[in-house]
């Protein structure tokens, strides 16, 4: 009698669960849709530019995606534009089904809602609309759906080595800093074959061996100056569209110009300017990273295998290990805000995967200790998830300071949008609408 009602509370609290997960993403995709068109034939919008990026000059990096829309927008003589807009909207829509798919049905308490609704993750693109439908958007989808085929309780588990083969040159060609989340899908593999042996490790890196020469070649033989120029005089030939942003930069954000990298990102701010950026995003990380950080401390692999040679004691020490590749993003590339929501992604969903899938076992019990003045305090910890979760989130670029509000932020300029009206106020003058137009407007 008890068992069953333990089961039908567990039951009730999956349900409750998927439902109010399924509107926030519905919610997320609504506010998507709004503010990709509101912005996609916006003639700056670096979220456009790097989509224009294609293979009219030759065969180069982040093109796949620009000439696939080029090529349909010749084919229905219509806007290159619309059709980008069009395969964002399908791209992003995508990844929140993806993730729903992969969410639901999972026993999830307070600790774990904390990580999911870190403000970092799912909600960052929709806050700071200059990273919605980013590259990155595929490197998701493509982790995801290696995650769903990995799924050790079906059959499609035997097609991973394939799935790798093949459709992970194919993400390179989109955009090759998956190379630096390679790691997180070697310890899926090493995790789910339960791996003990170098032999077949290296045997599951030689995997990737077809994708890392394609990312040689790119590096080996980057988008020479005059095809470029046939690239742009293509673009405005055929849709009146100039090569700006990304599709610019192309030629110049590349490793064999690193000194013009650091001199393109460093040589306008101080010493002193870059040590607050550094100090402003190692809070962000801390902060957002905190949930994920304390609960991967008191999970650990219920099998050995070979990460028990390098004396991971609990998940966290491995998460640490997978970011080392990363770190360069943030030596070379300025958009720190996006590096932060890729870690944090790759680490959300390689953690759920591990929980998912029983690999881990995770010590609720202790961690509730640890927090055991918060016990019996709900309507605390409701204040504080609606603070952390939705009060704040990171910029796009290293200079850029910590956003706040997204709570509020989002859903007013959705309607903003909508409505075609430039602020919703009734008193102008008055002390609180004169704070909202300084600090949230």
């Amino acid at each position: 009698m008890l068992k069953n009602k333990m089961q039908n509370i567990s039951f009730n609290k999956i349900n409750k669960f998927n439902k109010y997960f399924l509107i926030y993403l519905l919610f997320l995709g609504f506010c998507g849709i709004v503010f990709l068109y509101s912005k996609y034939d916006v003639s700056n919008d670096s979220t456009i530019s790097e989509w224009l990026i294609n293979y009219q000059g030759g065969f180069t990096r982040r093109g796949l995606i620009g000439e696939i829309c080029f090529h349909l927008a010749k084919f229905f003589k219509t806007d290159l534009r619309f059709v980008i807009f069009l395969l964002q909207v399908f791209t992003y829509l995508t990844f929140l089904f993806l993730t729903y798919n992969f969410f639901k049905n999972l026993n999830i308490n307070s600790f774990l809602l904390f990580v999911i609704f870190t403000p970092i993750f799912l909600l960052y693109p929709v806050a700071e609309i200059e990273v919605l439908a980013r590259k990155e958007l595929f490197l998701y989808i493509y982790f995801l759906c290696f995650l769903i085929l990995s799924n050790p309780n079906s059959n499609y588990h035997k097609y991973v080595n394939l799935y790798i083969v093949i459709i992970t040159p194919i993400v390179c060609m989109i955009y090759e800093e998956i190379i630096l989340f390679f790691p997180f899908i070697v310890a899926c593999l090493i995790t789910q074959r339960n791996v003990k042996k170098f032999s077949t490790f290296f045997k599951i890196c030689f995997l990737f061996l077809p994708s890392i020469l394609i990312i040689i070649y790119f590096f080996l033989f980057p988008l020479t100056i005059e095809d470029h120029n046939i690239m742009k005089e293509s673009l405005l030939s055929n849709f009146n569209e100039k090569c700006y942003m990304s599709c610019s930069l192309l030629i110049i954000n590349d490793i064999n110009q690193f000194g013009t990298m650091i001199d393109f990102m460093y040589g306008k701010n101080s010493t002193q300017d870059i040590l607050k950026f550094v100090l402003r995003y190692f809070l962000i990380i801390l902060i957002g990273f905190f949930p994920l950080f304390f609960i991967s401390y008191h999970s650990k692999f219920k099998n050995e295998n070979i990460f028990s040679i390098f004396k991971f004691e609990n998940i966290l020490f491995l998460i640490l290990f997978l970011f080392i590749p990363v770190i360069p993003l943030f030596i070379f590339a300025y958009d720190w805000g996006r590096w932060v929501g890729m870690m944090i992604s790759f680490s959300i969903f390689f953690y759920f995967f591990l929980y998912k899938y029983q690999y881990i076992d995770v010590d609720f019990k202790t961690m509730s200790n640890r927090l055991i003045f918060l016990m019996n305090k709900k309507k605390l910890v409701i204040f504080i998830f609606i603070i952390f979760a939705f009060g704040w989130n990171q910029k796009t670029v290293m200079s850029g300071d910590v956003a706040t509000n997204p709570l509020w932020k989002v859903p007013y300029n959705t309607s903003k949008l909508i409505f075609g009206v430039k602020s919703f106020r009734i008193f102008q003058d008055s002390p609180l609408i004169l704070w909202h137009r300084k600090y949230i407007e």
